[in-house]
């Protein structure tokens, strides 16, 4: 007679049934949340409450539980929006933020595990746009730590109600289009080329100036020289004169009537 399998009488079955379904129920009753996160306990599908980290016991079968991060997150969104001037601009925004724990049940109950996609996206490109929107796209390179300060402070303000708080933010650059870039190019050539004449020209004005004082200061040094030397200049005429008219006397003395006897100069 071939052999029989062992088939557990009904007496068993029921037993066994009952350790299994105690383990299974034991083993739902708890769970555990890992540090740096929340647990959202929902009853029936609807959020019951909020656990911190650490161990915790649930109603098995009637509630679930949905862990999510309340450590420092990075965001990094492309973003396009139009300058005052309407140039088109193209950023990179980089955003470090992070789920307020006491706010993660009603984050989940109205947005669900997505907050990412549906509420900091979408900020972050309406705050660009606007900002952006205040500023030439010149000044959207010159200005650009205001404009990280008006994005952030835009975006303090609409998500802190929303149960996220902004830590960081950096915008990366700009990216404007090609003829943008090539006027760009253009109006720093002509500037470096205006300001390069501009010193030639200074440099030009300082040296007619020091020519100008050179000259002057020749001309006051020939003057003050014409002053010492005309006297003594007149002086030597004088005597020159004399030694001519001696060299022309000769040797007789001119009639006179009186005691003295002058010399007469022949000129």
């Amino acid at each position: 007679m071939a052999n029989q399998p062992n088939i557990p009488s009904p007496k068993m079955i029921i037993p066994i049934a009952a350790i299994l379904l105690a383990v299974v129920t034991l083993y739902a009753t708890y769970f555990t949340v890992d540090a740096g996160k929340v647990g959202v306990v929902r009853r029936f599908q609807e959020v019951n409450r909020v656990v911190d980290d650490g161990l915790h016991f649930k109603m098995p079968f009637a509630e679930n539980v949905v862990v999510m991060d309340v450590r420092t997150q990075k965001k990094t969104t492309k973003t396009e929006a139009a300058s005052k001037d309407l140039q088109t601009v193209q950023s990179t925004i980089v955003l470090n933020y992070r789920l307020q724990a006491d706010k993660a049940g009603e984050v989940f109950r109205t947005v669900g595990v997505r907050y990412e996609d549906i509420i900091i996206d979408p900020m972050v490109q309406e705050s660009f746009k606007a900002e952006a929107a205040k500023y030439t796209a010149e000044e959207l390179i010159t200005k650009r730590e205001k404009i990280k300060t008006g994005v952030r402070e835009f975006l303090k303000e609409q998500l802190v109600s929303r149960g996220i708080i902004i830590q960081e933010l950096s915008i990366t650059d700009f990216e404007f289009s090609a003829e943008f870039n090539k006027a760009i190019e253009a109006k720093q050539t002509a500037e470096q080329n205006a300001l390069k004449a501009k010193r030639d020209l200074d440099r030009i004005k300082v040296e007619a100036k020091q020519k100008i004082a050179s000259a002057r200061a020749e001309a006051e040094s020939l003057r003050i020289q014409r002053q010492v030397i005309s006297p003594n200049l007149l002086k030597l005429r004088e005597i020159e004169a004399q030694m001519k008219a001696i060299e022309k006397w000769d040797g007789k003395m001119p009639n006179v009537t009186g005691g003295a006897v002058p010399f007469i100069q022949v000129q």
